[in-house]
């Protein structure tokens, strides 16, 4: 199994706001910007910032979300996305209307990086603040950066540096997570898919995980009778689950993979070409507070081009709850 890939600072890029990200992450569900399109983001970045002279590998990404304005309706049960009315088209009739759902967003980044040169203290402020000035170049999930409301003091770009010994790096983690808060970070849960698949199981021997994942996305209502007077109550199946949301976690292949330029009207044709499916999970939205370490935080890629998956990974894990009873 993939692991996260080796880094040695944090470059955060706190309090952004972001207008008219796209809010449709996959066929099956919206609400959030994909995973895939900060990940896609942390490489478009790596290269801009290496073409104007920085020397910064970025090997993961971690995304907190402080606010978010879905721009739908908020009238009936039914909730539809707020569409745009396009200009005329050359006749002087009424253009088409394509459904594009939108969001905006009040997020920070936390990029994994290797360099040198974040080494000095000294530099690194500065270094930090020219990537955060290339960023409000580029498109964030298809949105825009606009001025953030936050505090110039809590806009500021900086370096975690994680070279000490592991007590100094959990201590400056520590700090981290609370200068990040209120806010909430995007983990995987494998395991609470898996939870479910069991449970159903047990009633419904041809139980799959696609029936666990649509198990998770949405709450189930059932009713329980009680045993003493027959009356009993409605109940549902999301008890100390948490904010658990159904996301993509990356690309499965359809077909092999076809030579460069080999399929008309591909967006490059200087790169392999391959038609893709979107593979699904369970996330969690987590307050930064509840993690143990920065890997739990990040996501990166583990690419599987001879096995067709091409996925987006993070090394969350829950600690176990104990109760202890003390009569």
């Amino acid at each position: 199994m993939a692991e996260c890939p080796h880094f040695e600072h944090l470059l955060v890029l706190p309090r952004l706001r972001v207008q008219n990200a796209n809010a449709i992450s996959s066929p099956l569900t919206h609400g959030f910007p994909s995973i895939t399109a900060f990940l896609g983001l942390m490489w478009a970045l790596e290269r801009k910032t290496g073409a104007s002279g920085l020397d910064l590998q970025f090997n993961a990404v971690g995304v907190i979300a402080h606010q978010h304005q879905e721009q739908i309706t908020d009238g009936g049960f039914v909730n539809a996305f707020r569409l745009t009315r396009n200009p005329v088209d050359k006749t002087g009739g009424t253009a088409a209307i394509v459904e594009e759902g939108r969001i905006h967003l009040d997020i920070s980044l936390v990029f994994a990086v290797r360099s040198q040169a974040l080494q000095d203290e000294q530099s690194a402020p500065g270094i930090a603040a020219r990537v955060r000035e290339q960023l409000g170049q580029m498109r964030i999930a298809g949105g825009s950066l606009v001025e953030s409301s936050a505090p110039r003091s809590r806009q500021r770009p900086y370096v975690v540096s994680l070279t000490g010994d592991a007590e100094g790096q959990q201590r400056l983690f520590d700090r981290l997570k609370l200068r990040l808060l209120p806010g909430f970070a995007l983990v995987e849960r494998p395991d609470l898919l898996e939870q479910r698949h069991q449970a159903l199981l047990a009633t419904q021997a041809e139980a799959t995980r696609l029936d666990a994942w649509l198990s998770l996305a949405r709450i189930n209502w059932h009713w329980q009778a009680a045993k003493e007077n027959g009356q009993g109550e409605w109940q549902h199946d999301r008890q100390d689950l948490g904010w658990i949301v159904p996301i993509p976690l990356g690309y499965g292949a359809l077909g092999a993979l076809q030579d460069p330029g080999s399929v008309i009207n591909a967006r490059d044709s200087q790169t392999p070409f391959r038609f893709v499916e979107s593979l699904y999970g369970i996330a969690q939205w987590l307050s930064p507070h509840r993690l143990h370490s920065a890997r739990q935080l990040l996501w990166y890629t583990d690419s599987q081009p001879d096995d067709g998956l091409y996925r987006c990974r993070n090394d969350y894990r829950p600690t176990p709850v104990h109760e202890f009873d003390f009569d």
